[in-house]
C-alpha cells in the first residue's frame, strides 16, 4: 500500500488510482504472456495513448495533458508494479523522445514529430550509448557533417529503448559535429526519422529483463537528414542531454519504486497464504521482518523521488535530489526483488511467478540512466568533494 500518496494532492492521487486499476486490469492479464514471447504490447501502449499518458507532462496547448512531472512519475510507478517493461517504455518515449524536443526543438521540429508523440500514436528513442561509450560520454564516436544543406551521420548506437518498434517514429542521435576551440570534441543532437536510408535497426537483443520492452542497436552509415533536424543549438548536445538524463533519473526513481512495491504485493499477499510448520508464514518472525524491511525501503525511495520531483517542477536544483532518489530506489527495488525471491522459496525460481520477472528485471535499474557508481560520483560533487 502507498502511504506516501497523503503526501501528494488529490488531483495526483487520483491519477495514480486511475493507472493503478489500468494496470491491475489490463497489463496485468498479458504481462506474463509478452515476456515469455518477448513481444512488444502493442494493444497495452494503444490503450495507454488514449489514456493521454504519453502527453500527462505536457501542457494542454501542444496536445498535452496539463500534468506536472510528479504526474508522470506516479503512472509510471503504477505500471512499473505489474510490468516494468510497459512502463520504460512511457518513460523512455516521453522523457529521451518527445522532451527533448519540446524543450529544444525549434518550431518547425514541434509541428512536424510532437503531434504524434505526445498522443501516443507514434514513439521516439533517444541514441547516445555506444559500444565503446556508455557512462563516459566523451567516448562517442558516432559523427555528423554538413554536407551543403544536410548532415551526413555514420556511427552506431547500443541498447537503444523503443528504436525498433512498428510505431517508432524517430530517433535523436548524439553526434560528434566538429571540433571546439580547446580542441575537444564538439557535442550536437539530431533528429533521424526512422526509414531514412542508411539508417539500420539491429536485430532486437536477448536480454535479462525487460523482455516486452524493445531494445535495439543502431547503425548509420552516410545517413542524410536536413541540416534542420539538428536539435537545439550545435554543440549543446552534451548540455542538452545531460538535462534529459537528470530528468530521466526521476522518472527511473519511481518506475524503481513500482517495482519495489510490487515485490511487497506479491510477498505479503503470498505470506498470508503459504503455510509452514503450523501457521502462516507471514507469521513467522524471520518473514515479517524481511517483508518489513522491504516496505520500508520502498516507503524512503518513493519519498526520495517525490522531493526530486517537486524540485524540478518547482524550478529549483534537483541534481543531487535526482542522483539520490535514482540511487535508493534502483537499490530497493533489486533488494526487494531478491528478498521477494526468497520468500516464495522454490516457487520464486519459477518464471510463471511476478517475483520472478521482478528479480530478472530490476537489475537493470542500477545500471540504466546513469549506474550506481556514477550516481555516487554526481552526489559526491554535489557535496563539493572533487576525484582530483
Amino acid at each position: 500500500m502507498n502511504s506516501a500518496l497523503s503526501q501528494v494532492s488529490r488531483e495526483h492521487q487520483l491519477l495514480a488510482e486511475t493507472v493503478r486499476e489500468f494496470a491491475n486490469q489490463v497489463v496485468a492479464p498479458v504481462a506474463a504472456k509478452h515476456d515469455r514471447e518477448q513481444s512488444f504490447p502493442y494493444e497495452v501502449i494503444k490503450q495507454m495513448a488514449e489514456m493521454g499518458l504519453f502527453g500527462l507532462p505536457f501542457p494542454e496547448e501542444v496536445g498535452g495533458m496539463g500534468g506536472d512531472f510528479l504526474s508522470f512519475c506516479l503512472a509510471i510507478e503504477e505500471l512499473a508494479r505489474i510490468d516494468q517493461s510497459v512502463a520504460i517504455t512511457l518513460d523512455a518515449s516521453v522523457g529521451l523522445g518527445s522532451m527533448p524536443i519540446y524543450r529544444f526543438g525549434n518550431q518547425e521540429q514541434k509541428d512536424e514529430f510532437l503531434p504524434a508523440l505526445i498522443s501516443g500514436q507514434a514513439l521516439g528513442a533517444f541514441g547516445l550509448t555506444e559500444p565503446d561509450g556508455g557512462s563516459d560520454a566523451s567516448q562517442l564516436r558516432t559523427t555528423a557533417r554538413l554536407d551543403n544543406d544536410e548532415w551526413v551521420i555514420n556511427g552506431s548506437k547500443s541498447f537503444i529503448t523503443n528504436s525498433g518498434t512498428s510505431i517508432t517514429s524517430l530517433v535523436i542521435v548524439a553526434c560528434i559535429t566538429g571540433k571546439k576551440a580547446d580542441g575537444t570534441n564538439e557535442l550536437s543532437t539530431i533528429i533521424v526519422p526512422n526509414g531514412t536510408p542508411g539508417f539500420t535497426v539491429e536485430p532486437s537483443y536477448y536480454k535479462v529483463g525487460w523482455h516486452a520492452s524493445d531494445t535495439h542497436g543502431l547503425s548509420f552509415s552516410d545517413v542524410r537528414v536536413p541540416a534542420n533536424n539538428l536539435l537545439g543549438e550545435r554543440g549543446r548536445g552534451y548540455a542538452n542531454f545531460l538535462n534529459s538524463l537528470d530528468e530521466g533519473r526521476v522518472a527511473i526513481a519511481a518506475l524503481s519504486v513500482g517495482a519495489a512495491q510490487g515485490c511487497i504485493d506479491e510477498a505479503l499477499r503470498y505470506a498470508k497464504e503459504r503455510k509452514a510448520f503450523g501457521k502462516y508464514i507471514g507469521q513467522h518472525q524471520s518473514i515479517a521482518f524481511k517483508i518489513a524491511e522491504m516496505q520500508a525501503r520502498t516507503h524512503i525511495a518513493r519519498l526520495a523521488y517525490y522531493h526530486a520531483a517537486q524540485l524540478l517542477t518547482a524550478g529549483k536544483d534537483f541534481k543531487m535530489a535526482a542522483s539520490i532518489a535514482k540511487l535508493v530506489a534502483s537499490e530497493a527495488a533489486m533488494d526487494n526483488a531478491r528478498a521477494a525471491t526468497q520468500i516464495f522459496g522454490g516457487y520464486g525460481f519459477m518464471d510463471e511467478y511476478v517475483v520472478a520477472r521482478h528479480y530478472r528485471d530490476s537489475k537493470i535499474l542500477e545500471i540504466g540512466e546513469g549506474t550506481s557508481e556514477v550516481q555516487k560520483i554526481l552526489i559526491a560533487r554535489s557535496l563539493g568533494l572533487s576525484e582530483k
